[in-house]
């Protein structure tokens, strides 16, 4: 590795094996160092978790890129852990950037919190690097699969273009700590894109179990509600179900809720009687 590239760090939530993790590393191969580490298994799901039963294991691995074998790591963890392992075992340097994704499915509204590929960003930004969480929008029968029938090019076009802005512009005006980048499944380098803010809408609603006892396995499934009616104009549900355009979430490790907080506590001392102005 060459200190004077940057070094970008890739991971997603798919598992090391995934098509969009490697088209995504693939596009931004003439740009820096790549250092793909990503989880042995599919992890979808996990959010920024760091179970305790992780075993951390790091199996190197040698994938062929754009014509080029690329040394790559599969690790025993989740997406947040596989950054650590990143960082703090791996990497020759801190990296540049770390790029999320490109995850199969479309990362909006209040489930982003459950995304594996958010939670990787999320860890990444926790740590002072700059980090993208990248997901295209894909059929939900998709979802756990490495189909090769999904393209990954738009969104690795869109990956590439934010990630450079990212590198050129390490400091980032303030609560801003991750670019989320949601591409729609016909999107082209020509689609428009556009900065919206997180929808309060879910997308994806859980589904109760089908089973005869209570003992028996019982996972909760989930349901895709396409439709953007509930959906803010300005959020990333709106941009991808209604407008078809790309959406660029900014998004902060900063939880607070926007509220007014000396209000807050005078409604909760008794101050002010909530509904009075």
């Amino acid at each position: 590795m060459s200190a004077e590239r940057p070094l970008i760090l890739f991971t997603n939530d798919d598992g090391i094996d995934s098509p969009g993790l490697w088209a995504v590393a693939a596009a931004f191969a003439d740009i820096g160092d790549i250092l793909v580490v990503a989880p042995r298994l599919q992890q979808s799901g996990t959010g920024r978790s760091m179970p305790i039963t992780s075993e951390g294991r790091i199996y190197p691995r040698e994938l062929p890129m754009n014509g080029h074998p690329y040394k790559a790591y599969a690790v025993d963890a989740t997406p947040a852990q596989a950054v650590q392992h990143g960082v703090l075992e791996l990497a020759d340097r801190l990296p540049s950037l770390v790029v999320s994704g490109i995850n199969y499915g479309e990362n909006t509204g209040n489930g982003v919190t459950i995304s594996g590929t958010v939670g990787a960003a999320l860890e990444a930004a926790s740590l002072g690097i700059a980090a993208l969480a990248v997901s295209l929008q894909t059929p939900k029968d998709l979802h756990l699969s490495y189909s090769n029938d999904v393209d990954f090019s738009a969104a690795a076009h869109f990956a590439r273009l934010f990630g450079q802005w990212l590198i050129a512009h390490p400091t980032l005006p303030d609560d801003v700590d991750v670019l989320k980048v949601d591409v729609p499944f016909d999107a082209t380098p020509e689609t428009p894109w556009r900065i919206t803010r997180l929808s309060r809408r879910r997308v994806y609603w859980p589904t109760r179990p089908e089973r005869i006892a209570l003992s028996d396995i019982g996972r909760i499934g989930y349901e895709y509600d396409t439709n953007p009616a509930k959906a803010e104009p300005d959020s990333d549900v709106y941009a991808i179900l209604e407008d078809k355009v790309v959406s660029v979430t900014p998004i902060s490790l900063d939880m607070t809720s926007r509220t007014d907080l000396f209000r807050l506590r005078q409604l909760i001392s008794g101050e002010k009687k909530y509904g009075a102005k």
